[in-house]
């Protein structure tokens, strides 16, 4: 049988002892001292320098949990007041602890489905950093799968300013398709990815999306959105799936990468492509069998243009809003509502105007969600589809009230003033994401500085009292690191150094960090569970590698997490805490998936990059055609750690050819 949560979250701290992290002198009650179990910690960590963000006792130097829940936080004597003879204590040692950071917008269940296969250049500084990684990556990767880098940074951030061309990319895979996706604006593929794909002089360019061709007509291998993004998800969903075993560990791993980062909770917005139910066996599973590292809160998104109404009428009688736990939960519709709404933000391209029958779309579809009272989300990027989505909004609330429903715009980078108060008037929210931080450079080009001053206007709207809060829309078109959002609150500049906002549109770091905490809570209609740390609330931490409050502005953005906790289980736990992680992970599956050498967010995992060099080996080992499985790593295939008897049977039976060597 698994261990519960409880059960299992202390089981490395005896191994902590060794590294003098757990005290076992302060682990026992003082003599003569009565402990009641209703009060006795499981955990305590003491000596530590906390920002609670709970404003009646905003700092604490100790804090307990019991049953995954704060118990008691404050001074060190009286937070020890909990102990008893099985407490395991953690000497934090003076490091800063904070609240466990909530992503208000993350594709977590469609990135955690193809996070495996994706090589990822968030954060790399250059493009000849980029390129090495492409390089090696090709080497490695068997036909005929592909080499994809799906989104998460932006030409801006390199040294170059500049994307590869395409002749670069088939220098350097001539016979690996190579997928490349920037932003919502455009794709390169390179040759054998668009002979992958079938598209020839003969192929139709499809609505809202151009191929482009060379002057023979033949498609060059630059795909743009004009403005819509169909084109670009439409040809990524051509390439090659992982098998479900594969999809399972592909969550973990994204799931570990995020709380490196400081995630321990998300709202997932759902997503193109991402068809409810097929597409979340896998996170179902995880958290059937309590794998989850990441709180997650579920939004359904409409699939079928002209069938919206018919896919939430349905969803609505099959589904309950907020069924689920603490770990995994419904939270209502969107981000897609209605086809005829969505106004894609290629900043690249003028703003889209929403055709005619919007309204009547859309006023259908929210008419179903209010009967039914479940919540929305709505993605809007212009305040001319804000505006509209209004006045639907408005005529539906004089015959159905929304008030209490949590309902919310994302995105909203052009938000105007009078907007902001109808919002306000409704009690909705706004939830924003730092999309600005790799397009703001796209968006000045087209509307100038001033007009990017308030781009989200995100000070102004906190002033007027609306509900406002921090993400990321990661995978595709932003990075999933929230300090790099952090750092686009906190100091205005994109992640390619331009300075977009003025001081008055900035937020102080104290905000910004509930922006990514308490904040979230309303909109996943959970206050006063998470987002503090404070007696009864949710035991979500983590302590960051600096002093998130005193470290230089332009260090907020590298920020990672030396111990993230969640329901006082250690899921993530490097450096001086390494003992204490308590979450074991399996090998990135495939064997020549980019995570096996560059992790996640910019190629960060340093001890992975040896086994890079142990599979750009194997590429020589002479053999004449390359597993699909495992490329050329037949050793590591024939002497893997398996739970079968027969390796070669397993193997074979999900098309690895090692066995046949």
């Amino acid at each position: 049988m698994s261990p519960t949560r409880r059960e299992a979250s202390f089981g490395a701290a005896a191994a902590a002892l060794a590294a003098g992290l757990i005290s076992p002198a302060r682990a026992a009650p003082a003599e003569g001292t009565k402990m009641i179990d209703a009060t006795t910690a499981d955990l305590i960590l003491i000596n530590a320098l906390v920002t609670t963000l709970d404003r009646s006792a905003p700092t604490a130097e100790a804090f307990a949990i019991k049953d995954g829940r704060f118990l008691a936080v404050g001074r060190e004597s009286e937070v020890m007041a909990h102990r008893g003879p099985d407490t395991k204590i953690v000497d934090l040692k003076g490091r800063s602890v904070l609240p466990g950071l909530i992503d208000n917008h993350l594709h977590i269940i469609r990135g955690g489905l193809n996070f495996n296969m994706e090589l990822r250049w968030d954060g790399v500084p250059s493009l000849k950093d980029a390129m090495d990684m492409l390089r090696a990556q090709v080497a490695v990767t068997p036909p005929p799968q592909w080499v994809r880098v799906v989104g998460g940074f932006t030409e801006n951030q390199f040294a170059e300013k500049r994307l590869p061309t395409i002749e670069e990319l088939n220098q350097v895979a001539p016979e690996t398709p190579v997928f490349i996706l920037h932003l919502y604006d455009r794709a390169l593929l390179n040759g054998a990815a668009l002979r992958a794909v079938g598209y020839g002089k003969d192929t139709p360019n499809p609505p809202g999306g151009e191929i482009t061709r060379d002057a023979k007509g033949e498609p060059t291998g630059l795909l743009l959105a004009k403005p819509n993004a169909g084109i670009l998800y439409s040809t990524l969903s051509k390439g090659p799936k992982l098998p479900l075993e594969y999809q399972v560990n592909s969550t973990r791993h994204f799931m570990r990468d995020l709380n490196r980062l400081g995630v321990t909770g998300a709202i997932d917005a759902g997503g193109g492509f991402q068809n409810y139910p097929d597409d979340y066996v896998v996170i179902q599973k995880l958290a059937d069998e309590g794998q989850l590292t990441i709180r997650l809160a579920y939004n359904l998104f409409t699939q079928k243009a002209k069938q919206e109404k018919e896919d939430f009428l349905n969803w609505t009688r099959t589904s309950k809003y907020r069924q689920g736990d603490d770990y995994f939960r419904h939270n209502g519709a969107g981000e897609m509502l209605v086809f005829s709404a969505a106004d894609f933000e290629d900043f690249r391209e003028p703003r889209p105007e929403m055709p005619a029958e919007m309204e009547g779309d859309l006023e259908g579809v929210v008419r179903v969600l209010a009967e039914n009272r479940w919540p929305w989300r709505m993605h809007a990027t212009y305040d001319e589809t804000i505006s509209r989505a209004l006045d639907v909004f408005e005529k539906v609330d004089q015959e159905i009230p929304l008030k209490g429903l949590n309902w919310f715009f994302d995105h909203a980078e052009t938000i105007s003033e009078r907007s902001i108060d109808r919002v306000a008037a409704l009690g909705g929210g706004v939830a924003v994401q730092h999309r600005m931080a790799y397009q703001g450079e796209y968006f000045v080009e087209r509307y100038g500085a001033d007009a990017a001053e308030e781009t989200p206007p995100f000070a102004r709207m906190l002033d007027k009292g609306v509900k406002v809060s921090a993400g990321t829309d990661a995978t595709r078109v932003a990075s999933y690191n929230p300090w790099v959002s952090l750092s686009w609150l906190a100091t205005g500049r994109t992640v390619g150094g331009l300075k977009l906002y003025a001081a008055r549109s900035l937020l102080d770091r104290e905000t910004a960090l509930r922006m990514w905490t308490e904040n979230v809570t309303w909109f996943s209609n959970e206050e006063g569970k998470k987002g503090r740390i404070a007696p009864g609330m949710l035991a979500d931490f983590i302590v960051p590698d600096r002093d998130y409050f005193a470290c230089a502005p332009d260090e907020i953005s590298a920020i990672t997490s030396d111990l993230t906790v969640v329901g006082g289980k250690v899921v993530f736990a490097k450096e001086d805490f390494a003992k204490l992680d308590e979450t074991e992970v399996p090998p990135a599956m495939p064997d020549w998936s980019p995570v096996r050498a560059y992790g996640g967010y910019g190629a960060w995992k340093a001890e992975a990059r040896k086994d890079t060099a142990l599979r750009l080996q194997s590429v020589a080992c002479g053999c004449a055609t390359a597993c699909g499985v495992h490329g050329h790593d037949h050793a590591r295939a024939a002497s893997g750690r398996l739970p079968v008897g027969d390796l070669k049977t397993f193997w074979g039976a999900l098309g690895c050819a090692c066995w046949a060597v």
